[in-house]
């Protein structure tokens, strides 16, 4: 079950890291009308707006890093899974170690030719199939964070307001984080499936997808529709779990953070 946990470990401080620089310099840029009126942004718009839009281009920035991560962590549970039904028949085992796998999606380059993020940005063509799932990952990160950062950010601005304190401690904040990637979680669920069948790029007899909507089609005709729910439970637990945990850690280093620059200047 921990097939593909050195990829993750790899790639999820940097994703995490781009994402927050973008998010946290466009959400001041955007919601600093300059005026102190906190109820609208430079645009006119609610706050909320501003919150959207950061984090969805932060969404896309990070995807940069974390769509590799996540293709070559979706292939060696694949691996994994091939592996086991080759033990219980007498077959050679297929696993491939990380850097195997990494080799074996570079060379894939004919599976990033025609997609999203290669008509993009070209270049990305070198990195073969890599990028594979881009598009999808995107239609999922995206509108995972349209639910969860104004949540997020509603939920502290209004518990600071009830303890009548300028803003919440880091638990509270961890604790506003998990309840909101929860809801997202479970909202994004259909997107994610695909997203992941996108990734392995073939179904269990080896037929490969032809896109995301050919995804959608075969798998509610042959498993129905509740099997674009697939993992829900999971899935809200993990990111629930997760969230606690990335959006506490993420506070606390911000407030000591700022505490550091204050002391500073």
């Amino acid at each position: 079950i921990y097939n593909g946990i050195g990829a993750v470990a790899i790639g999820s401080a940097p994703g995490a890291a781009l994402f927050f620089s973008v998010y946290e310099y466009l959400k001041e840029e955007i919601n600093n009308n300059g005026d102190g009126d906190t109820n609208t942004n430079k645009f006119g718009l609610s706050p909320m707006w501003g919150h959207m839009i950061a984090a969805s281009v932060g969404e896309a920035a990070a995807c940069l890093v974390r769509v590799p991560t996540e293709v070559i962590k979706q292939n060696m549970q694949a691996a994994a899974s091939i592996e086991t039904a080759a033990n219980s028949s007498n077959k050679p085992p297929t696993t491939l170690t990380l850097t195997e796998t990494f080799r074996k999606i570079l060379s894939q380059k004919s599976t990033v030719t025609n997609s999203t993020a290669s008509r993009i940005f070209p270049p990305l063509q070198i990195f073969g199939g890599l990028y594979r799932g881009y598009g999808i990952t995107l239609l999922r990160e995206i509108p995972f964070a349209f639910i969860q950062f104004p949540i997020y950010e509603k939920m502290k601005s209004s518990w600071a307001v009830y303890q009548n304190i300028p803003q919440v401690n880091p638990v509270q904040a961890a604790l506003c984080g998990s309840i909101s990637g929860a809801i997202a979680a479970a909202a994004t669920t259909p997107l994610d499936v695909i997203k992941t069948r996108i990734m392995i790029g073939v179904d269990g007899h080896g037929v490969p997808y032809s896109g995301a909507m050919d995804v959608a089609r075969r798998t509610v005709a042959e498993e129905g529709s509740m099997a674009l729910f697939k993992g829900v439970g999971p899935r809200v637990l993990w990111i629930s779990l997760g969230g606690f945990v990335f959006f506490g850690a993420y506070e606390e280093c911000r407030a000591v953070t700022m505490k550091t620059t204050t002391q500073w200047m």
